[in-house]
């Protein structure tokens, strides 16, 4: 389709146009053009994603804190549930996040969702760091940080809403042909480095406590989790509500959702089943790598050992988020996802077939460096996309409750393999320490990756550098179609403008469910 925006000048309009009309010019105002500098346009992009640094540190880093207390408490840790839980309840959390602030984001703003959502980070990573049972409890202290990740994970959450949406709202001020890059610098790029951090950290506090102070190196794994939030706490309490979203809200109106949800549920599925399958796969391998490093090794080889490769694998994150950025703004996020995800099946494949050989301590090196392009792949392709395909495939009007279910149906994925692949392994022929355990979930992982590039390159729609713009526009004509006043939408300085002015293709949008 072809999306026109009239100008004045083809309606006849004079300079004593209605204040109707000048809301309609405040619509059709590319926000590129808004008069900012280079500056003011790039800061809001910036404060906005950053934040998912805390998700992919306080994530990755219960990975390395779970085979730290699994060392301290080698009886009383390892048949617990704690196991399971301390690294798994704070998926749960964030799904409460991510639909709480949602809605919040939606229907209140932007930047208070944000602002909570970072209190929140500091407050509970902080009590996480001073987990203590009752009275010394061994069982108390692993029921203390298993709440508190519980209320962490509920912080993480706000970050996907509140934090993505503004961000992609915001890179629409930025220069066409380099949104897309912006918006994976500052959200999956910030994921992966914070995973990087998650397994640095680790390392370097067990080589000085030494294996015999391991108690105060977990503690602190988990306190540093404090500074990233704290740091954005001043620039986000600086930051402004999103132009986008100031056009396009519906807070203060009763949003049509009979509407909403014929337009959208079909491609809000597909977004949420390919995240889904995304985070089933990455977070469960970002999780166990380390245990997974451990078992390679030996048990004889000290737990540095096994923190240090797992640093080096969670290195390769890097480069793929990277050059993704690139490849999303070049050839579209749509063929980006598809091309990565499929490549990272193949090569998982490949993995499963060799891991034989490469399941040695003399081949640890191999197995490092081709699980880490495992890896690489997966953030070139929905690494990097699939947070900017949720966000940039919705109204402006809906998007944060939209982007909203589609991550915490990833989250979900994620909750699931964190508790499917420890069943996988255990029950692979042979037990849980043979080759099958090994080459399992790379099997699983890998055929789901093919299914997710087929979810992609098929049903997922084109997305370029104008799509939010372009979908507002879509949205309102549609609304208006079906006899829906768009003039109730913006905050009040831009209420009173319609989609009458919106030309799609010299047709109206008709009463029709969006493919």
């Amino acid at each position: 389709m072809v999306f026109t925006l009239r100008k004045n000048a083809e309606k006849g309009v004079q300079d004593d146009a209605s204040p109707e009309v000048a809301a309609l010019d405040d619509h059709a105002q590319p926000l590129e053009n808004i008069q900012k500098s280079r500056w003011e346009r790039s800061w809001p992009t910036i404060a906005c994603g950053a934040g998912l640094f805390s998700d992919g540190y306080l994530n990755g880093v219960i990975g390395s804190v779970s085979t730290i207390l699994s060392t301290i408490y080698p009886t009383e840790y390892k048949l617990s549930p704690a196991r399971s839980n301390v690294s798994s309840i704070t998926f749960v959390g964030t799904v409460v996040g991510q639909l709480a602030f949602g809605w919040l984001s939606d229907n209140y703003s932007r930047k208070w969702a944000l602002l909570i959502s970072t209190f929140l980070l500091i407050l509970f990573a902080a009590l996480g760091a001073g987990s203590y049972g009752y009275h010394g409890s061994t069982y108390g202290l692993f029921a203390a940080l298993t709440a508190w990740r519980f209320f962490l994970g509920i912080g993480i959450g706000g970050e996907y809403p509140a934090g993505s949406v503004a961000c992609a709202e915001s890179t629409g001020e930025l220069k066409a042909g380099h949104r897309n890059r912006w918006f994976i610098m500052f959200t999956n790029v910030q994921i992966d480095i914070g995973f990087v951090v998650a397994a640095i950290v680790p390392m370097i506090l067990v080589l000085i406590t030494g294996d015999g102070h391991l108690r105060v190196a977990w503690r602190i794994c988990l306190g540093l989790g404090v500074i990233p939030p704290l740091s954005l706490l001043y620039i986000r309490l600086k930051l402004n509500e999103p132009e986008e979203f100031n056009r396009e809200t519906m807070k203060n109106t009763r949003t049509p959702w009979w509407l909403v949800i014929k337009f959208y549920w079909w491609r809000l599925t597909i977004v949420s089943l390919i995240w889904f399958i995304y985070d089933f796969s990455s977070y469960s391998f970002g999780i166990y790598s380390s245990a997974w490093l451990a078992v390679i090794l030996g048990k004889d080889a000290p737990l540095w050992k096994s923190f240090g490769w797992n640093t080096i694998t969670n290195l390769f994150y890097i480069p793929g988020a990277i050059l993704g950025a690139f490849v999303s703004d070049w050839i579209g996020p749509r063929y980006a996802l598809a091309f990565g995800v499929a490549a990272q099946g193949i090569v998982g494949f490949i993995m499963a077939g060799t891991y034989s050989l490469l399941d040695t301590p003399k081949n640890v090196a191999g197995f490092v460096v081709v699980y880490g392009i495992f890896l690489s792949l997966g953030e070139l392709g929905p690494g990097d996309n699939i947070g900017l395909v949720a966000s940039k495939t919705s109204a402006t009007a809906i998007r944060g409750q939209y982007y909203a279910i589609a991550a915490a149906m990833g989250k979900i994925g994620a909750f699931v393999g964190t508790y499917l692949f420890p069943v996988i392994q255990n029950h692979a022929p042979g037990g849980p320490d043979s080759v099958r355990a090994g080459q399992d979930p790379f099997f699983v992982s890998s055929s789901l990756c093919i299914f997710s590039a087929f979810l992609a390159l098929f049903l997922l729609p084109h997305i370029g550098q104008d799509t939010i713009t372009e979908e507002d526009i879509k949205f309102r004509a549609y609304l208006e179609a079906n006899g829906w006043d768009t003039r109730q939408m913006g905050v009040k300085s831009y209420q009173g403008g319609s989609s009458d002015s919106v030309d799609v293709g010299g047709e109206a949008v008709m009463n029709k469910e969006l493919v």
